[in-house]
């Protein structure tokens, strides 16, 4: 008999995708409130006969179906080391509270919940307390543990993941999950300002975040100073008369454009090289593209021109030459 699942704040659900690969569960309804990712998730996924809430907030727990396993993603920006930290006085933060309201109406057996890291720390564990409180009072015996999905792919990707049963015979069937054995971040550079550090390509991939959009400007050739520390700029430097003279010490006295005939760079974000970045903006010849976010600039760099990603349609991607 497969085990039934409610999708929450689904996006284009990880969740499911891992289900499916996985087999023996079957979805009975998705909750997402952006239009066009569950434009997405309905391409990506069979969603006929399945209940789609647009609000978590506004969702009877009277009209859910039964169900065997509660599963979501819930909003991190919240508790992200990124935003403004307001936890549960930011409006999403409490969406937390939607996932228990569910939890309390419908008890099932099982749920399984991801949020960011810094959620265990915040506010001196403040936070994390409350959400543990919270899960106890309801009389789920709940897990966590921080994994890092570089155990398992070429990218780091750390999530804390929640795990709630009420059978104390499922302690320890799930977590903890052992770590493999992986290839670690290696920087190649000498402790490089953040945009001009180079990885090794057999490493893992830098954790991507999610900012949408075209490259405006910055769509063609990279114009280049060609001395020591040399830096990308959008207009060509004055010629001077010693152009020929070999490299020297006066900056912008040697311009070149960035012309790669051979080779396919993965390109991301190339319009904020004065925002701090996490990662390389252009990664070496072959290595595999940045991992596809709703709101980063996503491109390649060919034959020295910016090609952007755009989709091609629900389910690909396709280069915009």
């Amino acid at each position: 008999m497969a085990i039934r699942v409610l999708d929450m704040f689904c996006g284009m659900s990880a969740f499911r995708s891992a289900a499916e690969q996985i087999g023996g569960f079957e979805f009975v309804g998705y909750c997402y409130i952006d239009p066009t990712t569950i434009a997405v998730y309905r391409v990506l996924y069979d969603t006929e006969g399945e209940i789609y809430y647009d609000n978590a907030r506004t969702i009877n727990t009277n009209e859910i179906p039964d169900f065997d396993l509660l599963v979501g993603g819930f909003p991190c920006q919240p508790f992200s080391s990124a935003g403004a930290h307001r936890c549960f006085e930011d409006e999403r933060g409490t969406l937390f509270f939607e996932l228990t309201r569910i939890l309390e109406a419908k008890r099932p057996a099982y749920f399984v919940f991801e949020n960011v890291p810094p959620i265990r720390t915040i506010q001196g564990g403040a936070v994390f307390t409350a959400i543990l409180s919270e899960i106890s009072r309801l009389g789920y015996v709940c897990e966590w543990q921080c994994i890092d999905g570089a155990s398992y792919l070429p990218q780091s990707r750390k999530r804390v993941f929640f795990v709630g049963y009420f059978d104390t015979r499922c302690a320890g069937g799930i977590l903890p999950i052992e770590r493999k054995v992986s290839t670690s971040l290696s920087e190649l550079t000498d402790r490089m300002p953040q945009g001009k550090r180079v990885y090794d390509a057999n490493g893992v991939a830098i954790t991507q975040t999610a900012t949408c959009g075209g490259f405006g400007g910055k769509t063609g050739l990279y114009l280049v100073d060609m001395n020591e520390g040399s830096k990308f700029t959008e207009n060509a430097r004055c010629i001077t008369a010693r152009q020929d003279s070999g490299i020297s010490k006066h900056k912008g006295e040697h311009s070149a454009v960035f012309v790669e005939e051979d080779g396919v760079y993965p390109v991301i974000n190339p319009d904020r090289e004065r925002i701090w970045q996490k990662g390389p903006r252009i990664r070496p010849n072959g290595a595999p593209s940045y991992c596809l976010t709703v709101v980063d600039r996503h491109g390649i760099i060919r034959k020295g021109r910016i090609r952007r990603l755009v989709p091609q349609n629900a389910s690909g991607y396709r280069n915009l030459s």
